[in-house]
């Protein structure tokens, strides 16, 4: 763990310690790709952090999915401590800036000599290097003004236009919170697509 302004290197950063987070940090402890799950909604532009829209959590469900998420949410918490998940519960990601790469022909502003890794999430003990990152329960509009921020011009499809960058998406709908089962489904095909670019080999033997 960063200690006193330190960097610690890893492959995925999962923001947010809910359901939707530790569905996806599961299923990639279930593939061997290392994630560190934290806290935090307010991830804040590059650019301009001061100036720029926080995200916020966007929730909405009735009493029976209420239900069934802390069920799931149970389960998830137990394989969690089980399998020794990394999860920060009390560590908070207050910045995400783009540290590396180009995304739709845009230059992202990488100053030389910038460490390795395509995003530094930036918490009160320091700073997180990933080249991926997962957000989980933001609306959609939010996640638009923060690709605007990066200078990132985004089409229809948002989450394409986020994936190209490694940022993907868990528990995010266009208008309200997926239920649990979306969730997973969710969850999985993010699991899929992150462990492919870590172990491209074991994706062409499937």
């Amino acid at each position: 763990m960063p200690v006193n302004g330190g960097t610690e290197r890893t492959t995925t950063v999962i923001i947010g310690t809910g359901l939707s987070g530790l569905a996806v940090g599961a299923e990639l402890r279930r593939r061997g790709v290392h994630a560190i799950v934290v806290d935090g909604l307010d991830i804040l532009g590059a650019a301009q952090p001061a100036n720029t829209a926080s995200l916020q959590r966007c929730d909405a469900a009735d009493s029976e999915s209420l239900r069934e998420r802390n069920e799931i949410l149970r389960h998830l918490r137990n394989y969690a401590a089980s399998h020794h998940m990394d999860v920060r519960t009390t560590t908070r990601a207050v910045q995400l800036t783009m540290v590396g790469g180009e995304a739709g022909g845009t230059s992202t502003g990488t100053a030389a000599g910038s460490p390795s890794g395509q995003w530094e999430v930036h918490t009160p003990n320091g700073i997180l290097l990933a080249d991926n990152i997962v957000l989980t329960r933001c609306a959609h509009s939010q996640l638009r003004r923060m690709l605007s921020d990066f200078g990132i011009t985004v089409g229809r499809n948002l989450v394409a236009a986020m994936r190209q960058i490694g940022i993907y998406l868990v528990g995010v709908g266009e208008l309200i919170t997926p239920s649990p089962k979306e969730v997973l489904r969710q969850a999985k095909t993010v699991g899929q697509a992150i462990s492919a670019t870590v172990h491209p080999e074991s994706a062409a033997a499937v």
